[in-house]
Parts: structure tokens; C-alpha cells; sequence
């Protein structure tokens, strides 16, 4: 079985499994105050053009997510975001857990816009009772959306000035970081992320690591206690280097930006193969996400080799599903893959 369901299937690159053996037995500091995870802060704050920036190490997507929105919002704000966003489908309520509303906007293609904002907030302010309403109070967005989407810089200089009439912070969430940045499509870099972010996230779990992500604060009203809401909310590891140790590898020699390289032109690989039978995208994503919409009695023989994600159904006989790509996956897996897509 040739598994495209996710990009966190496979271990971690040898690369981080090797450092993580040479360094197995040297003692550190814990809590992330060891040299290794400092120099990988200074390789994040270097790739970001952002020397003044505060980086943090935390475990997964979800504990990222809540906590870097908990850290910004008051009482009685919540978070707007797309409808389809991963904090209002994916995370079991666990910004609402927080005590903090998910105020859900719809969404094209995954994505939300300037005006939208405005118009949120507008409407908000416009309610008499507004008072008795949760109040607008940050930004989430995700890049890619959870459609393989991008925002491209000028939506997200539209989004960013939005944002600063409103006085809300703007958190992008960068699980998959990494692919959006390497699509043929993506004209932003990390340096623009940094400039345009109050605050954004960089994934490893889904691009290389075996677990991580790192949070990137521009913000001087974001960092303050920052590291405090960690520690109360479970995310400041004891062994903090194990994280560390994994963006510096990553880090290094450009091999965060190498292998999500290799993972969004497989994917290219697989959309025209696609698009070449005749089956339709969902979306029209240029990263390792891809939305192939097929015939169920295709799905079903292609199911006894390869796994996949269903979508959604689309009518009596065809379905959405998702294959996607990894910083792993191998040229013979998506070879297969298309030979037996073209005799399907």
C-alpha cells in the first residue's frame, strides 16, 4: 500500500534523526534554553529577516494554535477566520476551550478577505447590543488553507492593512509552511510573513520533523508573557532541545526549503496527471495538496494500492478525494500512481 492521505505519515528526515543521536547524550539546560534550540532561533530569525523576533518551540498544530490566539485575545473577543479554517473544523473546539469564539467568515477557495474583515467588524460595531456580542478581536489565518490554497502578497498586504485600521492582530498559521512557500504559485517569501504578521507559525510536524512547530512574534505586545502562557497551558517541554535540535536541522543548508520543494513538484506530477485523464480539481491548489474529483468506481480499484482522503461526494457516481504529497514521498510511489491513473 502507497499511502497520499497526509504529510505526517512518515518519521522525521535523517538528517534530524541524526543530530538527535549525536547530541543524545549531551547535557543542556531544559525548557528550551539550551544552545542548540538558541541557534536555531537565530537561523529562524535569519531566514525571516527578522532580528528582533521572539521564536518558540512548541510540540504540535492545535496546541500552537490555541495558545498563540489565547496569548492575544481578551475575555470577550474571539477570532475571525475562514469558515473552513482548521481552528473552527479540525481542532475539536479547542480555541473555544480557551473561552474564545471562533467567528467564522465564509471562505472561496479557503480563503477569506480584507473586506470581509472590515465588513465583520463593521457589522459588529454597527449592533446596538454589541456590547452583548463577542467582539472581533485577531485575525487567524492558515497558509496553505486547508484546500492547498494560497494567499497571494498582495491579499495579504490588503488583509495586514485591514487588520491595522482595526488595531487586530494578524496570526497566519504555517503548518504547512514549507509547501506554500516552494509552490510555483507563492510569490511570498518568509521575510514578507515576518513584515506582515503580528505573529505566524512555521510547521515541522508536516514538512521534515517528527513533531514541532515554531512560532514566530513579531509583535512587541504579542511577546510580553508569552513563554508564561506556555508553561500553564502544557506546552513548554521539559526536554526542549528535542525540539530545538529539529529546526536547526532543518534549518540548515536550506533543507527546510529542499524538501518541500520535492514534495510540491511531485504534487505537480500528479495535477496534470489529473487534469490529463479528464478529472477535474476541487481546488485549484499548487501545493502538495491535491483534489482530484473521480469516478467511484475508479476510487474503488485505486483504493486496493493507494490510499487517499475522501472529500466529499459530488454526485451519484463521483467523488472529491485528497492525495497528498510529503517531503518523503518518492519519485517510483507517484510513478506508480500515475501509470495506473492512466489505464484507470
Amino acid at each position: 500500500m502507497l499511502r497520499f492521505e497526509s504529510d505526517y505519515e512518515e518519521g522525521a528526515h535523517p538528517r534530524i534523526l541524526e543530530l538527535l543521536t549525536a547530541t543524545n547524550l549531551d547535557q543542556t539546560p531544559g525548557y528550551g534554553e539550551d544552545r542548540y534550540s538558541d541557534e536555531a532561533r537565530s537561523l529562524i530569525r535569519a531566514a525571516c529577516a527578522a532580528p528582533e523576533a521572539d521564536v518558540h518551540f512548541l510540540v504540535g498544530g492545535t496546541q500552537t494554535n490555541f495558545i498563540v490566539i489565547e496569548s492575544a485575545l481578551r475575555p470577550w473577543q474571539g477570532v475571525l477566520c475562514a469558515e473552513n479554517g482548521h481552528i473552527n473544523v479540525h481542532e475539536t473546539g479547542a480555541v473555544e476551550a480557551t473561552g474564545h469564539k471562533v467567528l467564522a467568515l465564509p471562505a472561496h477557495e479557503g480563503k477569506i478577505t480584507a473586506a470581509q474583515i472590515r465588513n465583520a467588524c463593521a457589522a459588529h460595531y454597527a449592533d446596538d447590543s454589541h456590547e452583548h456580542m463577542v467582539q472581533p478581536g485577531m485575525v487567524y489565518l492558515s497558509s496553505p488553507t486547508e484546500f492547498g490554497t494560497l494567499y497571494t502578497k498582495a491579499e495579504l498586504e490588503d488583509i495586514r492593512l485591514a487588520c491595522r485600521e482595526l488595531s487586530l492582530p494578524l496570526f497566519v498559521d504555517g503548518a504547512r509552511m514549507g509547501y506554500g512557500l516552494m509552490s510555483e504559485a507563492n510569490d511570498l517569501t518568509l521575510a514578507d510573513y515576518a513584515g506582515l504578521c503580528d505573529v505566524f507559525s512555521i510547521g515541522g510536524t508536516k514538512v521534515g520533523a517528527l513533531f514541532g512547530e515554531a512560532v514566530v512574534v513579531t509583535s512587541p505586545s504579542l511577546k510580553k508573557d508569552f513563554r508564561y502562557l506556555m508553561k500553564q497551558r502544557g506546552a513548554m517541554l521539559a526536554k526542549g532541545r528535542l525540539l530545538g535540535l529539529q529546526f536547526l536541522a532543518l534549518f540548515q543548508d536550506d533543507l527546510y526549503m529542499r524538501i518541500a520543494k520535492q514534495a510540491d513538484e511531485l504534487a505537480m506530477r500528479l495535477r496534470r496527471a489529473f487534469l490529463e485523464k479528464g478529472w477535474p480539481l476541487l481546488h485549484n491548489s499548487f501545493t502538495n495538496q491535491q483534489f482530484p474529483v473521480v469516478p467511484d468506481e475508479v476510487l474503488e480499484k485505486l483504493a486496493e494500492r493507494y490510499s487517499f482522503s475522501f472529500w466529499q461526494k459530488m454526485d451519484d457516481s463521483r467523488s472529491a478525494v485528497r492525495f497528498c504529497t510529503s517531503w518523503a514521498t518518492t519519485e517510483e510511489a507517484v510513478t506508480s500512481l500515475i501509470e495506473d491513473i492512466r489505464k484507470a
